[in-house]
């Protein structure tokens, strides 16, 4: 398939030849007709793109603090190399997107094979999307039309929000592509609507549709306007759809209102208030959130759970379908608005015209492309080496997000191993990290991956709830395997790895490794090699100051993410494994605000440790610090002695002989010895970390998750 991207590091679109997508369990595979091309929105993004990094961060303050507080804690070099690969991410353009579904995931119903629909999908001939976020098209509406269905749902969810009624008086600032739709919409409710834009050509168009007009780049005052429009009592209600950094339509737009008049942000644009023009009046302000409930709701998009009709009349899904029984009946037309047409394949150049035309209302890609050719799974992005390859690690990698493209990857490349096929659930991170790092293939097919006889090594960076059954599937094709933490989320997925193990022909062999890197930190090394000195008991104090997440984020969710003792937590664990040098004799968990019903997340917690030597740990993993203080500390008591690792930048010794202070310039974590190793012992035949100890501590980080979990069954018992 092929897919429109756009380097937020300059600005520039590409389309690119990608795998074909995958629909997993909810999820659609379309097969693209028509997309339109968002003037506001895609505009806005292209000249962030094209703006200096000093531009980009006076839009952004709030990333700015951020990253200053990045650089106090990991270190300035640390940070820029973050905030770098973060803006070297190409990111997919589009989200109003006309197809003919090809292929239904699991679990979808109400589609069927051939049927047309409208989605919030990406410029791309083939997308996938999930069912919520997707509606039929009737008879009558053409795909033309269709595409320009989510937009008008931004303005209809306005709408809703202001909730006008039959003969009020609406104001709608900004009369682009939205407001225009908008102004239509507002008319079939019944309203009186005055447009205001700075463009006399948009302002025609809203004439057009049956609404008076006032231009504010020809001098004309929009706040006389309003109250004019409105026989001086002052408007009902205003939508703004503008897309500005100006205060002035949220000022004009309070002082054209009427005494408790309503306000509805659709568009962007500055914030600064004035209290008097809001205080005096009672003014409402409300800003609307895309095109309707279920937006950014992983529950209702992606997981496909759709919220029951007599209590949220209007979801998202539902908007669309509003929008388009409105175009069937002609109520909504679109066709005016229809500026420009380019091929799928010419989209830089409508990105190009984008730019430098403002007056660009409807831009429109068609998609003529043979079906048959956008069917591909693997895509060739260098050439195999040639001559004999026996005895060299040959990667193959499942999962191109943030982590694994950032810190795995280049780890695996500084290691020297052979990249031979990247797979992603997407398609396009696997082509644009592959061929970055110097991969071979790019592919959504992993079963083709596990049964290259080529690949040797299976590397797992995808999300979570994903790791217990590939890690299955990757040893039972016989492939040695790198998975990132954690290794499983259930007790039943550890056993069935086991057993995976064991029934291999010489489970002894280096064949799997969990990505505790910490443990291969040189400051943690440096610490061990210390403590190794000490024949005693020892008692060890892990501080993390992990910050808040919300509590929707899939990383919460238990079946998911696995929730942040079991996907983040599992690290420190093996850590003091590692550092006690002696198996887990037990271990407790404890949740705060768990007991007593007042836990919305449980990621505040402490486990405690004790080894069979007698050791003792503690991890106090905190989501409730401050971003001032460092986010990990270790601290190792001794003899009466104390090492102290300070987020893996210094490593101080109290009371130790012949040594204070060890510090480095920059944070390190030990990803990339902890590739080095693992890839130096699959050489040898080893195991890196012993597999019965990775097991052991998967096992016990399961254990600690369940007592949370049971003190919060307690409490409802």
């Amino acid at each position: 398939m092929k897919q429109v991207l756009q380097d937020l590091s300059n600005g520039q679109t590409s389309v690119v030849d990608a795998p074909t997508p995958q629909p997993g369990r909810g999820q659609l595979l379309l097969r693209t007709t028509r997309t339109l091309v968002s003037a506001g929105t895609e505009r806005m993004l292209v000249d962030f793109g094209r703006a200096s990094y000093l531009d980009k961060a006076r839009q952004q303050p709030e990333k700015v603090q951020q990253v200053l507080d990045k650089v106090r804690t990991d270190g300035l070099l640390t940070t820029v190399e973050a905030v770098r690969s973060k803006l070297g991410q190409p990111i997919p353009l589009g989200y109003c997107h006309v197809g003919v579904v090809h292929a239904l995931g699991a679990g979808v119903d109400g589609f069927q094979l051939g049927d047309r629909v409208v989605s919030n999908g990406p410029h791309a001939d083939m997308a996938v999307v999930p069912k919520n976020l997707c509606a039929r098209i009737p008879r009558g509406v053409s795909d033309d039309q269709a595409a320009f269905v989510v937009l008008s749902s931004i303005g209809l969810q306005g709408i809703r929000l202001a909730q006008p009624t039959l003969g009020e008086s609406v104001a709608v600032i900004g009369a682009g592509l939205i407001g225009l739709m908008t102004i239509q919409l507002l008319a079939a409710h019944g309203c009186r609507v005055l447009a205001v834009d700075l463009d006399e050509n948009k302002l025609a168009l809203a004439r057009r549709f049956g609404a008076e007009t006032c231009n504010a780049g020809a001098g004309e005052d929009p706040i006389a306007a309003g109250l004019a429009f409105s026989r001086g009592q002052g408007v009902d209600a205003v939508l703004i759809t503008a897309s500005t950094s100006s205060n002035d339509p949220v000022t004009q737009a309070a002082r054209m209102s009427r005494k408790r008049g309503r306000i509805v942000l659709v568009g962007v644009t500055g914030l600064e208030l004035n209290r008097a023009d809001f205080y005096n009046k009672e003014l409402s302000f409300q800003v609307s959130c895309s095109y309707g409930p279920g937006r950014y709701d992983p529950v209702y998009e992606q997981q496909g759970h759709d919220y029951p009709l007599p209590f949220v009349r209007w979801t998202e899904q539902r908007n669309f379908e509003a929008v388009l029984d409105l175009m069937a009946s002609g109520r909504l037309q679109v066709e005016p608005l229809m500026s420009h047409r380019f091929t799928f394949e010419d989209a830089p150049a409508a990105y190009a015209a984008l730019t430098t035309d403002r007056t660009v209302l409807g831009m429109l890609l068609d998609y003529a492309s043979e079906p048959t050719t956008r069917l591909q799974t693997r895509i060739q992005l260098a050439q195999s080496p040639s001559g004999p390859q026996e005895g060299s690690p040959v990667v193959g990698f499942v999962g191109a997000g943030n982590y694994g493209a950032r810190v795995l990857i280049p780890a695996f490349v500084a290691a020297r191993a052979r990249l031979h096929t990247v797979c992603s659930s997407g398609g396009v991170s696997a082509v644009v990290h592959g061929r970055k790092s110097g991969f071979e293939v790019a592919s959504t097919d992993v079963q083709a991956m596990l049964d290259d006889p080529e690949i040797n090594i299976v590397v797992i960076a995808s999300r979570h709830d994903s790791h217990a059954a590939l890690v299955t599937r990757a040893l039972q094709a016989g492939k040695s395997v790198f998975v990132e933490k954690p290794l499983c989320l259930t007790m039943s997925e550890l056993d069935g790895i086991g057993n995976a193990l064991r029934s291999r022909p010489d489970p002894g062999r280096g064949v799997l490794m969990v990505g505790f890197n910490r443990r291969f930190s040189p400051h943690v090394i440096k610490l061990k090699s210390l403590l190794d000195s000490v024949h005693e008991p020892k008692s060890f104090v892990v501080t993390v100051n992990a910050g808040r997440i919300p509590a929707e984020h899939w990383t919460q969710d238990p079946e998911i993410g696995g929730g942040r003792l079991i996907g983040e937590a599992c690290h420190f664990i093996d850590l003091l494994r590692f550092l006690a040098g002696h198996p887990i004799a037990a271990i407790q968990a404890t949740g705060m605000g768990v007991r007593a019903g007042k836990a919305l997340t449980r990621d505040t917690f402490t486990i405690t440790l004790e080894f069979e030597d007698g050791s003792l740990g503690t991890i106090n993993y905190l989501a409730n610090g401050s971003t001032a203080y460092p986010k990990e500390r270790i601290e190792a008591f001794a003899a009466g002695r104390v090492l102290q690792i300070d987020n893996f930048r210094t490593l101080r010794g109290y009371g130790w002989p012949g040594f204070g202070t060890m510090r480095s310039w920059r944070q390190d974590k030990g990803q990339s010895a902890c590739v080095a190793g693992f890839l130096a012992s699959w050489r040898h035949g080893q195991s890196l970390i012993p597999q019965e100890e990775i097991l052991e501590v998967a096992r016990r980080t399961i254990e600690a998750a369940g007592q949370i979990q049971g003190g919060a069954d307690a409490r409802t018992a």
